[in-house]
């Protein structure tokens, strides 16, 4: 896996893959098209920020790059690489329960609150990438 270099992208599975953690400026691309939604993406090595319709989507503290991500109103998938233990934060639905997978692994059971976040730490090592579930129960 690697950094998006054009930051973000369609897959042609449906998916997006966006972010690099390489960048030391912060760098955004705003009014991204994909499957009728507008996306903007903001990162670098300290942050990547996701946005759909301007609704927050997903963001992790250091930066990361994600691969392949897919949602739909029961969950999400996508994998994630960066250079060190990431803090991920990505918009739920509000006061459901979710299960966090990490590499198929059951990690952790959440219940979002009322504004619908869901945050989970992923270890990460330079190079290695993590893939991530989050299923709604």
């Amino acid at each position: 896996m690697a950094v998006i270099r054009e930051l973000i992208r369609s897959e042609e599975d449906g998916s997006i893959s966006f972010g690099n953690y390489e960048l030391s400026e912060k760098t955004k691309k705003s009014d991204f098209k994909h499957s009728g939604d507008i996306y903007k993406v903001k990162t670098f090595n300290e942050l990547t920020r996701l946005e759909r319709n301007e609704l927050f989507v997903y963001e992790s503290v250091p930066g990361t790059a994600v691969q392949q991500l897919n949602y739909t109103d029961l969950g999400m998938k996508f994998t994630v690489e960066g250079k060190a233990d990431v803090q991920i934060t990505v918009e739920a639905e509000a006061d459901a329960a979710y299960d966090i997978y990490l590499d198929g692994e059951l990690r952790d059971t959440q219940k979002t609150n009322l504004g619908g976040k869901l945050s989970f730490s992923v270890d990460l090592e330079d190079g290695k990438s993590v893939s991530v579930e989050i299923a709604k129960k």
